[in-house]
């Protein structure tokens, strides 16, 4: 649910908006219907509420071409995102996780097979951190491509890092498990350094309008951001990552995926929303 106006108000402060929208959300569902309309053959897995927010997700994916055999019921609401844009796109957002906190890690048990037959798991964490790691450790254990956008951040065990082919942080993110303080570009890359240590594959570093920083074995490459007015910002991040792996499945290497990722999210900054702004392939072409 976004509202958008003039500025952030700060505590204690009432701010008159200009417009409000309701429009489907949440970081995994942003990125699955990010990877459909991008061309990509998705099985998505999540859970939502017996409420009307979950009726009308459902209803969503399915128009969306997801298929709804992944996604469980919860006797919790369903998650909402409360989302203020201000003038200059950029946003704060409150998550309720309701269904989103209700993940265990016999939940994921029950996805073995669709986790065999895919080739690349994408994951965020706005679902408890056991379970992205189970998810983890079996998509790794098959030798699948596993993916991980740490978002919105939290503390994450040690193990896990081992289990990834690819993350993908913010600066922000970056700073808090690399344990590295990001003031620059020479920093960025001393933070991705430390993190590959624990047993990263592949670190992507996105950095808003500069771009993205990807970090290998080999060193570091720069892709850059397209310029554009952004209207909101709010999943861009999300799409990103979602046009991200389509490229990679289709056997792009990290730069040329990169810059699809790159392009797609710029065209997403230009519409208001999260999934609503996600563009199809042909707008990518």
């Amino acid at each position: 649910m976004t509202a958008f106006a003039d500025k952030m108000p700060r505590p204690g402060e009432t701010v008159l908006g200009n417009d409000f929208v309701i429009g489907p959300g949440g970081k995994g569902a942003n990125q699955a219907v990010a990877a459909k309309r991008l061309g990509g053959d998705v099985f998505f897995i999540c859970k939502v509420g017996n409420d009307i927010f979950g009726d009308n997700t459902v209803k969503h994916f399915e128009e969306e071409g997801l298929s709804p055999s992944g996604i469980f019921r919860s006797t919790k609401p369903s998650g909402v995102a409360l989302i203020t844009v201000d003038k200059d796109a950029e946003n704060c957002i409150v998550v309720a996780s309701g269904a989103n906190g209700d993940y265990t890690k016999e939940d994921i048990q029950g996805f073995k097979e669709a986790i065999s037959n895919c080739g690349i798991l994408l994951m965020q964490l706005e679902i408890p951190v056991p379970a992205v790691v189970e998810a983890a450790r079996i998509a790794h254990e098959m030798g699948k491509y596993v993916v991980l956008n740490p978002a919105p951040a939290a503390d994450l065990p040690e193990e896990i890092f081992p289990y990834l082919s690819l993350f993908i942080p913010n600066e922000t993110e970056l700073e808090k498990y690399s344990g590295v303080k990001v003031e620059n570009e020479e920093t960025v890359k001393a933070a991705a350094k430390a993190l590959m240590s624990k047993g990263i594959d592949n670190i992507i570093v996105t950095l808003g309008s500069k771009g993205s920083l990807i970090c290998t074995k080999e060193g570091f490459t720069r892709v850059n951001a397209h310029k554009v007015e952004a209207v909101d910002t709010t999943g861009a991040g999300d799409c990103y990552c979602g046009a991200l792996c389509v490229a990679i499945s289709e056997g792009k290497d990290l730069q040329e995926a990169a810059g699809f990722a790159s392009k797609a999210s710029a065209i997403s900054v230009q519409r208001p929303g999260a999934q609503n702004a996600m563009p199809y392939r042909k707008e990518i072409e």
